[in-house]
């Protein structure tokens, strides 16, 4: 008997950390997302490409909703220079964005730094060491975490960067994929899922 109710315990306790995880990307069409600017979005093999398109400009792919306190993981592959990012707690007006990106880079352009775009520029960039931790033309894990006014970022299972900010804590907003502009740019991404966290503080 005791075996059972443990068995039905941790069923439970395993149905209930699933139900915690969003997933973003369905593998199959841009449901839930929003595109802004005039580059590429699109699905290929189950994988979502951007791509830059012939105005070479900015673009973003946001998520519909809002989210506050998270963890999310997510791979991306980069072809050409792939200058991409993750924002978090953004909005997006045209394609001028408001709000905190992760950086997705070249090597030794500071994959997993945060930036500010439209705002006060770099916030914090991964020490030296840690550039070579990019896998430039493969598959890549990265986790973000934010909750409250911390902001922690991993790379391939490398802690990159961690930082206070009190206005990154007041941010409100979508998740957001970018394009940098330039052209020439194409990077892939997949099992984007994210798991909604408590403000403990």
């Amino acid at each position: 008997m005791k075996y059972l109710v443990f068995y039905i315990t941790m069923t439970l306790f395993a149905l209930s950390l699933s139900a915690q995880e969003k997933i973003l990307f369905n593998g199959k069409d841009l449901s839930g997302w929003e595109v802004y600017g005039t580059e590429k979005w699109y699905v290929e093999e189950g994988v979502l490409v951007s791509e830059s398109g012939p105005d070479a400009q900015y673009g973003y792919l946001a998520t519909k909703e809002h989210y506050k306190n998270f963890e999310l993981r997510l791979e991306f592959q980069q072809e050409a220079n792939g200058n991409s990012g993750v924002f978090i707690r953004s909005t997006i007006e045209g394609t001028k964005v408001s709000g905190w990106q992760v950086e997705v880079a070249p090597p030794g352009k500071h994959t997993g730094g945060v930036y500010e775009s439209y705002g006060r520029g770099w916030l914090i960039k991964p020490s030296e060491d840690k550039e070579a931790v990019l896998k430039m033309g493969e598959w890549n894990s990265m986790k973000i975490r934010v909750v409250g006014d911390q902001l922690t970022s991993w790379l391939n299972g490398e802690e990159m960067v961690s930082i206070t900010d009190a206005k990154i804590g007041e941010g409100v907003g979508s998740i957001a994929l970018q394009i940098h502009d330039g052209g020439g740019i194409k990077v892939k991404w997949r099992n984007l899922k994210l798991t909604e966290l408590e403000n403990k503080k």
